[in-house]
């Protein structure tokens, strides 16, 4: 059983990635950013302090999707190949390919800025995994397709979004996206890397203790490239318990 500390994920491999799956806005991503703008689309502009991206990688779309409702939006990540590309888009400019998911962001959130650039203004890349972070320090956490692809462990699998979960304070918000039912995979003939297979009633399992107004979702997948094989998207919203709120409730 392969665990997070055992993959090279500083080789991670970028272009390979991003040709594989995000040179074009395919059906499985447009439902996540129909889905996810749904639920960003309840907040004012801005309305966020301080957000995070956990396990970034190189996949511009959910800063997209946050930078409408976000001041500030903290992207952490442990590769330093997906870092330095994060980076290197921020600095230079977003890639081509970005605009298509950015216009659609744009149509499914008119509050966003007019050009990717600006939304990408509010992004700060820093290095690190969900061991770094601060607990409740985050108003909103959002994290794509991350703890089921770093590990063949139940209990890091969980551990890691337990980790997710507590860096935002009670009461903040939670969106994520994971791969169902994908394990080990391969990225065109890269190394194979680590993965635990989850559906819906897995991700239920996991987040139900720790939050409160829990919606679950799946969408299908896109055909993908062999060796990445899975069979949907379980897409989460939540919100983190608040104890005070509740014992409030209860009186």
């Amino acid at each position: 059983m392969w665990r997070n500390r055992d993959a090279n994920w500083d080789l991670w491999p970028v272009p390979d990635y991003l040709d594989e799956v995000y040179r074009e806005v395919r059906a499985d991503d447009d439902a996540v950013l129909v889905h996810h703008s749904a639920f960003f689309r309840r907040f004012p502009a801005e309305h966020f302090g301080r957000s995070l991206e956990l396990g970034a990688g190189p996949n511009l779309y959910p800063l997209m999707l946050s930078a409408a409702v976000s001041r500030e939006i903290e992207a952490v990540e442990p590769s330093t190949a997906s870092v330095s590309y994060l980076e290197g888009q921020l600095r230079d400019g977003p890639e081509e390919s970005w605009q298509p998911f950015y216009a659609r962001c744009r149509e499914l959130q008119p509050a966003l800025p007019v050009t990717l650039s600006e939304a990408l203004a509010r992004v700060r890349v820093r290095r690190g995994g969900a061991a770094d972070l601060t607990p409740r320090s985050y108003d909103l956490a959002s994290m794509h397709f991350v703890a089921e692809s770093a590990t063949e462990s139940p209990d890091e699998f969980r551990d890691l979004c337990h980790a997710f979960a507590g860096a935002v304070r009670p009461g903040g918000w939670l969106v994520a996206a994971f791969m169902e039912n994908m394990g080990r995979y391969r990225i065109a003939d890269g190394p194979v890397w680590p993965g635990y297979p989850v559906d819906s009633a897995a991700v239920q399992e996991v987040f139900a203790p720790l939050t409160d107004e829990l919606t679950i979702d799946r969408v299908n997948s896109a055909p993908t490239g062999e060796g990445y094989e899975t069979t949907g998207m379980v897409l989460l919203t939540a919100r983190t318990r608040n104890p005070l709120a509740r014992k409030a409730a209860d009186k």
